[in-house]
């Protein structure tokens, strides 16, 4: 049996019920799983492993709901840097579809490192398109290395542009293979036991790249084998137009329309939605992957945050795909989340004195949003928070730095208000994956060497 005893944090943040924040607090953790929180003078003293955190941030790692990962791959490109998303998706389909299964791997391995050092601990990833060859194992083999705990999503695109879909036929995949695969993955992969570092998630890609039909047949099949359901919805007007048309109903409406309502479904982005929509996600226990900067960066809008929130709906966030944010930084999507939320409560009348001006989201509502909210979207109660009987994965971050000087007053806000760096500590079911601000699974110099060799050739191509 391990034990792993973090002592002397200058703040413990267990983002538990009671919101407890620990000064001078302390972790002891046994065999990955969290044994006790509290002061450091209440803690055991001795453990095969003792990390001292004086003047640290200590807090749950942080949970990223939805991810394209491959897209790391094709950052900033010159003819998809002004597009919003339909023309974006066309300029970047072709290349995508030159990805071998190295690239996958690759890329995996690129945004988790990014992911890690951010202050990430679970990532979600969405891989929609498997062309020369790649599979779902690709990216889970380069997860595993780098060591964090993933929802592997097998997504999907069967619509092509021959049949009324966005995507170039050349992209898409049939049917029956689809399902096929799905089964082969989840049977191979797929754990639910608590401390699970790999689950699998069935994704179709969206409503204008799946028909029908495989909406439907995607949700029998995870209610068979009881795993959760993901897919991107209401993310730009075009969309909602192409929904209307092909379809004759508006996003959310079309997902009741195939059985895609329920708790163990969680939507990415959810920016155009009515009133109504918003009561049919509480209604069926939705859960949506906020992904401010993606939203920015494509002109797509401003998701209703708060709206989200005051109705009790799980909301956790998203980095999205790194070619339409051009990062894989956690703790720079939550100081974005909380400047989105705010600038839309301007917009809205914030700026207004009274009772009637919308109320600003605070730092601590969009960390929790970032680790106990994403536990929820994702269907885990054994992460998001540091307590008793939960994993042990937690993040730290040294406060002596320039960019935190004049904020320890309130050290964790200090964590969202002020500039975001990289994580100090990063540790997933009690195991290092960063310290000292060094990822300690990959060689990074070499991963960025063969990261940028692989994004130029398929570039070239």
């Amino acid at each position: 049996m391990s034990t792993l005893l973090i002592k002397n944090a200058l703040v413990l943040a267990t983002m538990d019920d009671n919101n407890q924040e620990i000064s001078d607090g302390g972790l002891l953790i046994r065999d990955g799983f969290i044994e006790s929180v509290g002061k450091t003078s209440d803690l055991p003293t001795e453990a095969d492993e003792i990390l001292d955190l004086s003047g640290h941030v200590v807090l749950p790692g942080l949970i990223n709901t939805h991810h394209h990962f491959y897209q790391t791959l094709t950052r900033a490109i010159p003819g998809a840097q002004n597009s919003n998303l339909f023309n974006w998706l066309k300029t970047l389909y072709p290349i995508w579809g030159r990805m071998t299964p190295e690239d996958i791997y690759i890329s995996t391995q690129t945004a988790m490192a990014e992911l890690a050092l951010s202050g990430c601990t679970t990532a979600s990833d969405h891989l929609y398109l498997f062309p020369n060859g790649s599979k779902l194992d690709d990216e889970i083999e380069g997860a595993r290395q780098v060591g964090l705990r993933f929802h592997a999503s097998r997504g999907s695109m069967s619509l092509g542009e021959s049949k009324g879909g966005l995507p170039p036929d050349s992209v898409v995949d049939t049917e029956e293979h689809i399902l096929e695969d799905c089964v082969r993955v989840v049977e191979k992969y797929h754990d639910p036991k608590p401390g699970s570092m790999l689950q699998i998630v069935f994704a179709p890609c969206s409503p204008f790249s799946v028909s029908t039909e495989l909406m439907r047949e995607s949700a029998k099949l995870a209610r068979h084998y009881g795993v959760h359901l993901h897919t991107h919805l209401a993310e730009t007007e075009d969309e909602e137009a192409f929904t209307l048309e092909k379809f004759g109903l508006r996003p959310v409406d079309y997902m009741a329309s195939v059985d895609w309502l329920g708790n163990d479904v969680w939507f990415a982005h959810s920016v155009h939605v009515s009133p109504e929509d918003i009561q049919v996600y509480k209604k069926y226990g939705c859960g949506v992957a906020h992904c401010p900067s993606s939203n920015m960066r494509l002109g797509s809008g401003f998701a209703p945050l708060m709206e989200y929130l005051r109705e009790g709906i799980h909301v956790g966030l998203g980095v999205d795909g790194s070619a339409s944010n051009d990062g894989s930084h956690m703790l720079a999507e939550v100081r974005q989340a909380l400047l989105m939320a705010r600038l839309r409560a301007g917009l809205m009348g914030a700026s207004l004195s009274g009772e009637n001006a919308p109320k600003l989201i605070t730092a601590r509502e969009v960390l929790e949003i970032a680790t106990r909210g994403g536990a929820a979207v994702l269907g885990r109660k054994d992460i998001g928070s540091l307590e008793p009987g939960k994993c042990g994965d937690f993040i730290a971050v040294n406060m002596n730095r320039l960019r935190y000087t004049g904020s320890l007053t309130d050290p964790l806000s200090a964590l969202v208000f002020c500039n975001p760096g990289w994580v100090d500590f990063n540790y997933v079911q009690g195991k290092a994956i960063v310290k000292n601000g060094e990822l300690m699974t990959v060689n990074v110099p070499d991963l960025v060497q063969r990261h940028n060799k692989a994004a130029a050739g398929l570039v070239k191509k």
